[in-house]
């Protein structure tokens, strides 16, 4: 029953051997994960990946392989009656027509939804279940999980649902992006070839034919020439938005950053989420524990690196133009400020947006961005690639 899996891995690009897969076997005979999904998966995981660099594409090849297979209790298996509690859960979401949410009030100034939400918080005795002031779920308060406002605080809630928080109370966990996609990347490292300064560098370690056949006829004998690699001498600094509105573009951004991680030798990228502020990383899984300070980015790389940004620029307006206004943190100085220093510190400089261009007049902060950038925001498309390569050649 598991040579689907197999299947799908190897379809996924994971290495798995016929030992390891054996070991997995041997495992699942000997009860080493138990009766459950997550206890397969993990000793799955822990027998068939070898490099953390895989781990991506072994979560693809596994909701590939068991889409729909879900942990459910016992007990709701005991009667035909019994209703999964995550059914519940979704009853109590707020579902408005575009009419009523046209009719709720926003909070009016980022100043003034903070204060509303530390009277609520001195305020607020127990749970609250739909409503439009308190701290609660499904109703039309901008504090809460699974209703809806215009101008909220979400809190509690494990993804977005109609994309108009101001800030998010929860510590969500991202996931980097693979470098080792190769579907659909050719045509992108086409786009980035225009962005070559060719240079020999290195160990002579490269066979020079035309120097060993002038060396050989010189002397009489075979006397081999070499001389050093030539390699692309561009160097890129590049940024990626992650997480949130990003997910919907996971794909494409695979896709870049596989092609760019193939093509650019001198190559670094840091992670952020939503806009620049004062730390960026280099592994989600670590971004709360182990961030880099932005000016530490600033004052390390030369301004001989050609910098590019990577994300969706929809956020509130808030997260770009005022301190305090960050998605998951308290920043004290506005995103503004620091894609400013950004664009000042690296004048080759970009934003690709995989947004479809026809739809930016839609997003004021993308327009903000925009404005920040002075024009130098360009669609994640071949053609928008191919003149983005232009401005930074």
């Amino acid at each position: 029953m598991f040579i689907p899996f197999l299947d799908s891995l190897r379809r996924q690009g994971v290495p798995v051997s016929l030992r390891e897969w054996l070991d997995l076997m041997a495992g699942m005979q000997a009860g080493v994960a138990g009766w459950t999904v997550d206890g397969f998966y993990h000793l799955a995981r822990l027998a068939l990946v070898k490099d953390e660099r895989h781990i991506d594409r072994f979560d693809r090849a596994f909701a590939e392989a068991f889409s729909g297979l879900e942990t459910i209790p016992v007990e709701a298996l005991v009667t035909e009656r019994a209703i999964p509690r995550e059914w519940l859960e979704k009853l109590a979401e707020k579902l408005l027509t575009d009419e009523e949410k046209a009719r709720i009030q926003g909070s009016g100034s980022f100043e003034e939804l903070m204060r509303k939400l530390r009277e609520r918080l001195a305020e607020q005795q127990g749970r609250h279940q739909g409503g439009a002031k308190w701290i609660g779920t499904g109703g039309t308060s901008p504090f809460g999980a699974h209703g809806y406002n215009p101008e909220g605080v979400r809190i509690g809630q494990d993804e977005s649902r109609h994309r108009r928080a101001v800030k998010v109370w929860d510590k969500r966990e991202f996931r980097d992006f693979d470098d080792g996609v190769e579907l659909g990347t050719r045509n992108i490292k086409v786009a980035l070839k225009r962005l070559r300064q060719w240079a020999r560098h290195g160990a002579a370690d490269e066979l020079d034919l035309p120097a060993t056949i002038r060396a050989t006829a010189d002397h009489g004998y075979i006397d081999v020439q070499t001389r050093p690699e030539r390699r692309n001498a561009v160097k890129v600094l590049l940024f990626l938005d992650v997480g949130g509105s990003m997910d919907d573009h996971i794909r494409v951004v695979d896709e870049l950053f596989s092609a760019a991680r193939a093509e650019f030798k001198h190559m670094e990228h840091f992670y952020f989420h939503n806009c620049l502020y004062e730390g960026v990383w280099t592994d989600n899984r670590r971004r709360w524990t182990q961030q880099t300070p932005t000016w530490d980015v600033l004052h390390r790389f030369g301004r001989d690196y050609k910098c590019i940004f990577v994300g969706d620029a929809s956020m509130s307006p808030y997260e770009i133009a005022v301190p305090g206004g960050a998605n998951e943190h308290w920043n004290p100085e506005a995103g503004e400020v620091w894609l400013r220093r950004a664009a000042e510190t690296w004048p080759d400089h970009i934003w690709l947006n995989p947004v479809p261009q026809a739809h930016w007049g839609y997003t004021q902060s993308i327009a903000m961005i925009g404005k920040i950038f002075e024009s130098r925001m360009m669609p994640l498309t071949l053609d928008g690639l191919t003149q983005a390569m232009r401005i930074l050649g």
